[in-house]
């Protein structure tokens, strides 16, 4: 993955909520199917659009504390942060015009 750059519970406040552009969150693990199925998806859409927009992915197996505190209660969970607040959310694989969808407006 290069496009997507990964994110810790230690960076998340300074690389998502502190980011001076909207910010794309994947929260996935290693053993989630449909974490995989959307993986190449964030891919694209970071390589297309991101001059305009940030995305990030955060491993759920190994960063446990940002997903609790962000209501991800399911994988994957991708999330879009507007000026450090959550603006928007999803839960299960989502198709490309879906997330392009939800990041049109700051495109």
């Amino acid at each position: 993955m290069g496009a997507v750059a990964d994110v810790t519970d230690a960076t998340f406040d300074e690389v998502v909520l502190k980011s001076d552009k909207p910010v794309v969150v994947d929260f996935w693990a290693d053993w989630c199917g449909p974490c995989k199925q959307v993986s190449p998806i964030i891919e694209e859409l970071a390589n297309a659009h991101g001059d305009k927009v940030r995305f990030v992915k955060m491993d759920t197996n190994t960063n446990p504390v940002t997903p609790a505190n962000n209501y991800v209660l399911g994988l994957p969970t991708i999330q879009v942060y507007v000026d450090g607040e959550l603006v928007k959310a999803f839960k299960g694989a989502k198709s490309k015009s879906v997330l392009l969808g939800a990041i049109e407006e700051y495109l």
